[in-house]
């Protein structure tokens, strides 16, 4: 089983891939799936569009939350093809991190032309109840 650094590594090493491919000004779903078949290409199990409920009061709410890909049940991408990253994209994946759990996640905007500050990987330390 591979370390989170280890996948970490071929995360990035891939979106840079397909960026270099296809460069800025997709759709975000285009890019979306380049990347789920890079990664799978490079052996590891990746969930596109997942389900993440809210965990309210003792009960479970589908509102609608879907995380963008799933990397090996561990790390979390949000994708994202926009002019500019602002803090509410950040705080959307730490959401993300905290209701499903995990504890790494990578916020990527692929419409740029400087690729390498267009990646944001954030770790938070769960102690969920």
């Amino acid at each position: 089983m591979k370390t989170i650094d280890e996948i970490a590594s071929v995360i990035v090493d891939s979106s840079f891939k397909v960026h270099q491919e296809l460069g800025p000004g997709l759709l975000e779903s285009a890019y979306e799936a380049c990347l789920t078949h890079e990664l799978t290409k490079r052996g590891h199990r990746v969930e596109r569009q997942l389900e993440q409920p809210v965990h309210y009061d003792g009960i479970t709410i589908d509102v609608g939350y879907r995380i963008d890909l799933l990397v090996d049940d561990s790390i979390i991408i949000e994708l994202k093809s926009i002019e500019k990253i602002i803090p509410i994209h950040q705080a959307q994946l730490m959401t993300y991190l905290k209701l499903s759990k995990k504890t790494v996640g990578f916020l990527i905007n692929f419409n740029t032309t400087y690729f390498k500050s267009a990646i944001k990987r954030i770790a938070i330390d769960y102690q969920g109840s």
